[in-house]
């Protein structure tokens, strides 16, 4: 837990608006990020997860202790309620019988079976099927029951059509039984869910509107409608916060901390994240398949200047991708220093020579690394920057390429910057699969486009680690797993881990009820109001 982190509670209450511009019942939210899809079968960026997590239709969602809770289940299965089988290969899913599509459509196990077979279908450009691939059959005994019976248990199984992982939302039958491409289906632009809100309008490049779901089983939301707007800098998301023009960013960054805290119509709160800005080192690069290089370039990062100047103290520099608030972190793992010597011979020793000018050649080729990130962010501009100094001062030129976020994370079929591997070094931040298991970010067998290790990373002790943590049911066990994965990672440095962050949500202070959790902020919104 992090000390001197402020939690704040909003209460209920009748209060007249404070500002001027508040829109009853209307929440106007808005980030840097754009997306190429709304469904989160095919793009997991964190802007869509939000949006997803308030209109999809999911079996669990995660409550504020950051723990799956049943949605559209009845409870989430376990061996304890016979939910999951004494062998962990079959899992049995219950399912509610009031829940409607947001067209007014039924919901019920046929739904979940179509969509898992929609999944499981090769033609299907899923991001990942690390979990489905383990399902030898899918069973409806009734019409709310669901059993997936699996060739080996999977522990992570909670992952199966849940809000706070990277994967697929239940897909209306109804609707897309008959679609002769789910892929390009005009569905993806306007998706059916049955959460409390409904998409309404996406003005492309402009913003998503949503409004309250009249169908919705928990009732009708204190909200009528939200609205995401695209922004293009962080520094315009700044403004429009001050005159009201937006009343939450979300995620905001951590170099706007005290001039938000500054604003009389903001109320900040900041908590503990789960999620880790990171370097990913592209492996398949012949510069960066040399451990030496990697690690010169760590060194010849100073994490704590960037906290202090430009992140304005606020997260926690470590190199495990866990953050002290899971229950995965692993305290054993070693802070390294910023040492600019030690990677000025590292890359000596690897045969990187200054000769004449500015930067190292090896084999008459310069030592060049061709750096990509999101546009739009001036405090992230100012990191590269000093980054840029750091390694040029051990003879390392940085050749910087900015890109919109939908198009750094869009699918690989898509031209996707990361999944296609049009990068050596990348600049994101990463929120961990909520269940432990590290294998679709990590593993041998998750490169794109049939995962998101876009580092083509493979170490075999980290894989037979994971594949022995999805097979476990025991927590104490599952921990020491994840500890080997997390310290051959900071062995082997496919991934560098520049702070685990802490999340900041400023918000108009007219909103009420906003409780956001570590995994999923947007999954408890039915009291949300303004």
């Amino acid at each position: 837990m992090l000390a001197g982190t402020l939690f704040l509670t909003l209460a209920a209450n009748d209060e007249p608006r404070k500002n001027a511009y508040t829109q009853p019942h209307v929440l106007r939210m808005g980030d840097i990020g754009d997306v190429t899809s709304l469904n989160p079968m095919f793009i997991q960026y964190e802007v869509q997860s939000r949006l997803a997590s308030m209109t999809m239709a999911w079996l669990t969602k995660y409550d504020h202790a950051n723990r799956p809770v049943p949605e559209l289940a009845t409870v989430v299965p376990a061996k304890a309620n016979g939910g999951v089988s004494a062998d962990g290969k079959t899992i049995t899913f219950h399912l509610r019988k009031d829940a409607r599509w947001s067209d007014g459509a039924p919901f019920n196990a046929d739904d979940v079976v179509f969509t898992t077979k929609i999944i499981l279908d090769s033609k299907t450009h899923v991001i990942t099927r690390e979990g489905w691939n383990r399902i030898v059959s899918i069973d409806e005994p009734d019409k709310y029951t669901v059993v997936f019976h699996l060739k080996e248990p999977y522990s992570p199984f909670s992952t199966f059509f849940s809000s706070g992982t990277v994967g697929p939302a239940i897909l209306p039958k109804h609707v897309l039984e008959h679609s002769p491409d789910i892929n390009t289906d005009p569905y993806n632009a306007k998706p059916i869910g049955i959460g409390p809100f409904r998409y309404l309008e996406w003005r492309r490049g402009d913003r998503i509107i949503l409004e309250a779901n009249p169908y919705y089983f928990r009732g009708s939301p204190k909200l009528q409608r939200i609205e995401y707007h695209v922004v293009p800098s962080r520094d315009t998301l700044f403004v429009q916060m001050q005159t009201g023009e937006l009343d939450l960013w979300v995620g905001a960054a951590r170099a706007y901390y005290t001039r938000l805290t500054a604003l009389p119509n903001v109320t900040v709160l900041r908590r503990p994240s789960y999620v880790y800005t990171h370097l990913d080192f592209n492996l398949a690069r012949p510069i960066l398949q040399d451990i030496r290089v990697r690690r010169a370039l760590g060194l010849a990062i100073d994490r704590v200047t960037i906290k202090e100047k430009i992140g304005e103290g606020l997260g926690i520099v470590q190199e495990g991708v866990w953050s002290p608030s899971s229950p995965f972190f692993d305290p054993n793992i070693k802070t390294t220093p910023f040492d600019l010597a030690q990677a000025n011979a590292l890359l000596d020793a690897a045969g990187w020579k200054r000769t004449t000018g500015d930067y190292r050649q090896k084999d008459g080729q310069p030592l060049t690394i061709e750096f990509v990130t999101s546009a739009g962010s001036q405090d992230i501009d100012t990191e590269i920057e000093l980054i840029r100094s750091w390694w040029k001062s051990i003879g390392v030129d940085l050749e910087l390429r900015e890109y919109n976020p939908s198009l750094i994370f869009a699918p690989a079929d898509s031209g996707g910057i990361v999944y296609t591997g049009k990068f050596d070094v990348v600049l994101f931040a990463w929120n961990p699969n909520a269940a432990g298991s590290m294998v679709v970010t990590y593993g041998c067998n998750d490169w794109p486009p049939h995962g998101q290790n876009e580092m083509r990373w493979c170490n075999r002790l980290a894989q037979s680690a994971m594949d022995r943590f999805v097979l476990s049911y025991d927590p104490v066990e599952q921990h020491k797993l994840n500890d080997i994965v997390q310290e051959q990672l900071a062995s082997d440095m496919p991934t560098y881990v520049l702070q685990i962050n802490e999340d900041l949500f400023a918000m108009n202070s007219d909103l009420r009820n906003f409780h956001p959790n570590t995994v999923t902020p947007f999954d408890d919104m039915m009291n949300v109001d303004i």
